[in-house]
C-alpha cells in the first residue's frame, strides 16, 4: 500500500499551495485513494476519498475544500452534488463524461487507469468534470492523452516501469507531461512526490 507525500504548488510562479498525505491501494473491485491536503503551515484544508471500479470508473468521490464539498460518482455520464460551506445549499449536476479530476495527484492515475493505454495506442480524448479550489466550482474539461514512452528501472524491489504520458488541454492548447509509476505520480507540473514509504502498486497484470 503506497503511503506518502505530495507537495503542490503553482506551476507557473512555484508558490507552494499545500502538502497532501496519502495512501492507496488496489483492491478486489478496483482502486482507492485516500488524502488529507495541509496548508504550508500545516492546517487543515481538506480531503480526498476517490475509489474507482476494475474498469477506472469513479464508483464514489469525496472532495472537501474550504468548508466545501462535493460527492460523486459514474452515473449516466458522471453526476454530483456540491454543498456550500452552511449546509444550507446544494446543488446536484449531470454532464456526459468520464470521470472527474482536480488538483489531487489521485485524478492523473485515475485518468490513466482508466484510459489503460499502451505506446501503441493512438492519443485518446477524454472528457472531465473538473473541480477548481478553493470552493470546487465545477467546469468541464476536453483532454487528449498519449502514452509517449514506457520503460522499465531496476530497483531494490525489482523493476519499476515508469510511463510518461503527453496531455493536451484542448480548448486552451496547453500541452504537459507526467510521469507515473503505478499508482504514484512520479512528476508533473504543480506536483512533487517528497515522501513515498512503500512501492507503487502495479495494474499491468490486471
Amino acid at each position: 500500500m503506497p503511503r506518502g507525500r505530495y507537495s503542490l504548488h503553482d506551476p507557473h510562479d512555484h508558490t507552494p499551495l499545500a502538502q497532501e498525505h496519502f495512501y492507496c491501494a488496489p483492491g478486489p473491485s478496483g482502486w482507492r485513494y485516500v488524502a488529507e491536503t495541509t496548508t504550508p503551515a500545516g492546517a487543515h484544508a481538506g480531503s480526498v476519498d476517490l475509489a474507482l471500479d476494475e474498469h477506472g470508473r469513479p464508483i464514489r468521490l469525496e472532495l472537501h475544500a474550504a468548508d466545501w464539498q462535493v460527492r460523486g460518482a459514474a452515473l449516466d455520464g458522471v453526476t454530483w452534488v456540491r454543498t456550500d460551506p452552511s449546509g444550507s445549499h446544494a446543488t446536484e449536476g449531470n454532464v456526459r463524461a468520464h470521470a472527474f479530476t482536480a488538483a489531487s495527484p489521485a485524478f492523473l492515475v485515475a485518468t490513466a487507469l482508466l484510459l489503460r493505454l499502451t505506446p501503441a495506442s493512438p492519443a485518446t480524448r477524454v472528457r472531465l468534470v473538473a473541480f477548481t479550489d478553493p470552493v470546487l466550482a465545477p467546469r468541464t474539461v476536453d483532454q487528449s492523452w498519449a502514452l509517449v514512452n514506457s520503460e522499465a528501472h531496476a530497483t531494490d524491489n525489482g523493476p519499476l516501469t515508469v510511463d510518461e504520458y503527453r496531455i493536451n488541454t484542448l480548448d486552451t492548447g496547453e500541452q504537459y507531461t507526467v510521469h507515473l509509476a503505478g499508482d504514484v505520480v512520479l512528476a508533473a507540473p504543480g506536483i512533487e512526490l517528497e515522501d513515498l514509504k512503500d512501492p507503487p502498486s502495479t495494474f499491468r497484470e490486471r
